[in-house]
């Protein structure tokens, strides 16, 4: 397997744990507020593959105790459980993040056991998640299948939401909190505009806004929470 980036070090990808961070290329949605979308497209350049990542991994035991996955869209990669098996082997906690449109895939991880923390992108609410996510006709029934789950299944997870202005209003969020109700924990993640966003023009609500959304969803989930908001 090729991999297309990787942060050596991480205190912030994988909570509770000193971690590293993969990335693979290759993704299904055109979010315009994608962080990484030179990752989109599939045909960014390597930097290893997993024999060197696994290299690396031998080295640094002791050191890290997690690999968090991300994309692009990881579970597109059909030997991904493989690799995932192959790290866990050496000790190592994983995290996956999804953007919850491959449920069979995610399905096949969870069954065998090989992550031990996935977090998900809930995009927007139904109404305007095609918008969102930069699929015109977008089929939402994979999120709900993926979002069920994770919510009835026993590996730890969380739902998370990137909260852009001009997509997401006071509307947004009550309609989210029905989509993962009963959910363990929910965080709200402020937007932030870099040369890699695919779209410019793209704002992140102030803080009181942001705080005000957290409240609308807080009737649904157990907990909830900001990142990224002073």
């Amino acid at each position: 397997m090729l991999i297309h980036g990787l942060q050596k070090l991480t205190l912030l990808d994988y909570p509770g744990r000193v971690a590293c961070t993969v990335f693979l290329a290759g993704c299904n949605l055109r979010c315009p507020f994608c962080h990484n979308s030179e990752l989109i497209g599939g045909d960014a350049e390597p930097v290893m593959d997993d024999a060197a990542l696994l290299a690396f991994l031998k080295k640094r035991q002791g050191m890290l105790d997690g690999v968090a996955f991300t994309g692009g869209e990881p579970l597109l990669r059909p030997d991904l459980p493989e690799l995932l098996g192959r790290v866990r082997a050496l000790g190592y906690a994983i995290k996956l993040d999804t953007n919850g449109t491959q449920p069979a895939a995610l399905r096949r991880v969870l069954g065998a056991h090989l992550a031990d923390y996935v977090a998900m992108d809930v995009k927007n609410s139904p109404a305007r998640y095609a918008e969102t996510c930069g699929v015109r006709s977008f089929d939402i029934a994979a999120v709900y299948d993926c979002i069920d789950q994770l919510r009835s299944g026993d590996t730890d997870y969380e739902f998370r939401t990137t909260v852009v202005a001009e997509l997401h209003d006071e509307r947004s969020f009550p309609a989210i909190g029905e989509m993962i109700r009963g959910a363990k924990r929910y965080y709200l993640q402020a937007f932030t505009d870099r040369d890699s966003v695919m779209f410019a023009g793209l704002h992140a609500p102030d803080g009181e806004k942001m705080r005000a959304y957290a409240d609308l969803v807080r009737p649904f989930v157990a907990s909830v929470e900001l990142r990224g908001v002073g």
